[in-house]
C-alpha cells in the first residue's frame, strides 16, 4: 500500500514491503576501511570484503542480486589532508557477479591505492 501526500497531485512513497524489495531498493551498502586489515564500519546485506590487492576489494552480498546487471555507486576518500581526487570503480577486468562485487579505489591518474574510507551501495531490481 502506497501512502499520498497533498490529493492526487501529491508524492506518493512506496509502503515498506516495496522499498524493501522494488527496484527503488538499495539491495546492499558499506561502509569500510581499506587500508591494513579490511574492516566493515557498518553495512546492509554484506558478508565480508576481501581484499584482493591493493585497491582491489571484492563486496560479498549476505544475499545474492536477482542477476548481475546492478548499479553500483560509491565514493572513496583518504580524508588525510593530500591533495588530489581519489575514485572507486568496478573492475572492469572481472564480470559482475550475483554473489559479489568488485570494485577499486585509486588516483584519479588511475594508480590503484588503498582507501581508508570506502562507501559502496548496490541497486538492483
Amino acid at each position: 500500500m502506497s501512502t499520498t501526500i497533498s490529493g492526487t497531485n501529491g508524492v506518493t512513497f512506496p509502503d515498506s514491503t516495496s522499498m524493501q524489495t522494488g527496484q527503488q531498493a538499495c539491495k546492499a551498502w558499506v561502509n569500510f576501511d581499506g587500508t591494513g586489515t579490511v574492516a566493515i564500519r557498518g553495512g546492509y546485506n554484506v558478508s565480508s570484503i576481501t581484499d584482493n590487492g591493493t585497491g582491489d576489494y571484492s563486496i560479498n552480498f549476505i544475499v545474492d542480486m536477482s542477476n548481475a546487471n546492478y548499479a553500483i555507486v560509491g565514493i572513496a576518500s583518504n580524508n588525510d589532508g593530500q591533495s588530489g581526487t581519489r575514485e572507486l570503480s568496478m573492475d572492469t577486468d572481472i564480470p559482475p557477479a550475483v554473489d559479489n562485487a568488485t570494485v577499486i579505489t585509486g588516483t584519479a591518474a588511475g594508480a590503484r591505492e588503498d582507501i581508508p574510507y570506502v562507501f559502496v551501495a548496490i541497486f538492483s531490481n
